[in-house]
């Protein structure tokens, strides 16, 4: 059913995983596996951000607890890096269920705080646990074992790790095609009449909000183990607020866009500091400021727009409609 879902639109599907399988060949692999991580984290805050309408600035705890979870299965265990990457899934799920909890009943500016202030919570117990997470120096040498194979080369690691960002992108894009997804814009875009409904908003705002916690611990835990530590960065609020900025730049409510932000600002990023310019912040502002400005949808939503705009027949050129009265009534049965 999935698949062929997916053969419905072959043309964009094709173009980005054929990005994703040439893209250590052109940017410096490192940077390549940033990319990836970064725009699996970026879907995973569009899926809150843009499907649900929820802001969230704590995204950062699961990024940064997986990429800690991760690193620490990795290191005591033994165990092969796809073990300790689900395991850092898996806690940044459970750190989710109980900040959720006490969060999704707020909205707006005061959900987007709550989420900070837990996420400065972990950032505080990262920094004073420092028999377990390293503290100020971080979590060094993390280990990138698989049965024996030395996965040591970034270019290597990039192919091993890729699997999981595209199991983390479908999974995000089956749900927000699920009736579970359309359930959540129905939530994002008139709360009071999804409860006049019979759905549950608060239970349904928890789950995507754990599903979106969980795929950005995927992420966070293999941006760990590509660079073989975790670091008090990963859990500081400004990398919620990064992933944020490239959702915006992409386009909310795409998925897809967060893909194109998270490329735009990383290698951005990459550029300037192998430059020698320290300051990246003021060009990523600048820019963010621009595209807001003059691309109210983001790069791929406007882009998306136009594209469907030069696309769509013309007037005088499309078959006439049938009957309104018959259609309308197939219609409610179908959505009934």
């Amino acid at each position: 059913m999935i698949l062929s879902r997916l053969a419905g639109r072959p043309a964009p599907l094709a173009v980005g995983l054929a990005a994703a399988l040439v893209l250590p060949w052109f940017v410096y692999p490192p940077v390549a596996l940033d990319i990836a991580c970064w725009a699996l984290f970026a879907a995973a805050v569009d899926l809150l951000l843009g499907f649900t309408g929820l802001l969230s600035f704590g995204h950062a705890a699961f990024w940064g607890g997986a990429a800690y979870g991760s690193g620490l299965i990795a290191v005591h265990s033994g165990l092969p890096f796809p073990v300790a990457i689900l395991g850092g899934a898996a806690l940044a799920a459970a750190l989710a269920v109980p900040i959720g909890y006490l969060s999704v009943r707020l909205r707006g500016i005061y959900f987007a705080m709550v989420t900070l202030a837990f996420a400065q919570m972990v950032y505080f117990v990262a920094n004073q646990w420092r028999d377990v997470t390293g503290g100020e120096n971080g979590l060094q040498g993390i280990p990138r074992e698989l049965f024996g194979l030395d996965l040591s080369d970034p270019f290597f690691f990039y192919y091993a790790g890729l699997p999981f960002v595209l199991a983390g992108f479908l999974v995000a894009w089956r749900i927000v095609r699920s009736p579970f997804g359309r359930v959540l814009v129905s939530i994002r875009d008139n709360p009071a009449r999804a409860r006049a409904l019979g759905y549950s908003v608060e239970r349904y705002k928890l789950l995507a909000f754990v599903l979106s916690a969980a795929l950005s611990g995927l992420a966070g835990g293999l941006f760990a183990l590509g660079h073989g530590f975790a670091s008090l960065q990963e859990v500081y609020w400004t990398t919620s607020g990064q992933a944020v900025m490239m959702v915006v730049l992409g386009g909310i409510g795409t998925l897809w866009g967060g893909a194109v932000g998270a490329a735009l600002v990383v290698e951005l990023n990459d550029y300037l500091a192998t430059a020698g310019f320290q300051e990246t912040g003021i060009i990523t502002g600048a820019i963010f400021i621009v595209v807001v400005l003059l691309f109210r949808r983001g790069v791929w939503g406007t882009a998306r727009a136009l594209l469907a705009r030069r696309g769509a027949p013309r007037p005088e050129q499309r078959e006439p409609a049938p009957s309104e009265a018959g259609r309308s009534a197939e219609t409610v049965q179908a959505e009934g």
